[in-house]
C-alpha cells in the first residue's frame, strides 16, 4: 500500500480525476457488455424453448401418423390373412396323373396361396410405407 501511495503521491488531483474517469469508463463498458450478454442469454433461452416446443409438436405429429399407419396396417393385414387363410384347396388336383409326386418337395397347390398371401402382405407394407413417407414429408 505504501508503494502505491509513494507512486501516486507525486500525482496531482486532476490526474486522480482522470484515472477515476478512465476506470469508470472501463467499468461502464464492461457493465454494458455484461448486460448485452445477459440479454443474449435470455434470447437464446427463448429461442431454445420455442425450438423444443416445435420439436415436441413434430414428434407428437409423427407419433400420431405412425400410430395411424400401424393401426391401418394391422387392420388390413388381419383382413388379408382372414381372406387367404380361408382359401380351401382342391385336394384332388394335388398331383398330375402319370407323374410321381416329388419326395419332400413343396406342393405347388398349397404353396401358391401362401405365396399370394405373402405377396399381398408385402404389397400392403410397401403401400403403407409410401403413405407414411408422404405424410411425413419425405416424398411428394
Amino acid at each position: 500500500m505504501n508503494f502505491l501511495l509513494n507512486l501516486l503521491g507525486g500525482i496531482g488531483g486532476q490526474t486522480y480525476i482522470y484515472l477515476a474517469l478512465v476506470f469508470g469508463s472501463f467499468s461502464a463498458g464492461f457493465y454494458v457488455e455484461h448486460l448485452r450478454f445477459v440479454n443474449f442469454q435470455d434470447e437464446v433461452k427463448i429461442v431454445a424453448q420455442k425450438q423444443e416446443d416445435k420439436t415436441k409438436s413434430i414428434e407428437a405429429q409423427h407419433v400420431l401418423i405412425n400410430q395411424g399407419i400401424q393401426n391401418e396396417y394391422e387392420g388390413k393385414l388381419a383382413a388379408l390373412r382372414n381372406y387367404y387363410g380361408g382359401v380351401q384347396l382342391n385336394s384332388s388336383s394335388r398331383s398330375m396323373p402319370g407323374i410321381s409326386p416329388t419326395p419332400k418337395g413343396a406342393d405347388a397347390a398349397t404353396a401358391y396361396p401362401i405365396l399370394v398371401e405373402q405377396c399381398s402382405e408385402t404389397t400392403l407394407q410397401v403401400n403403407l410405407w409410401q403413405e407414411w413417407a408422404t405424410k411425413n414429408g419425405l416424398i411428394q
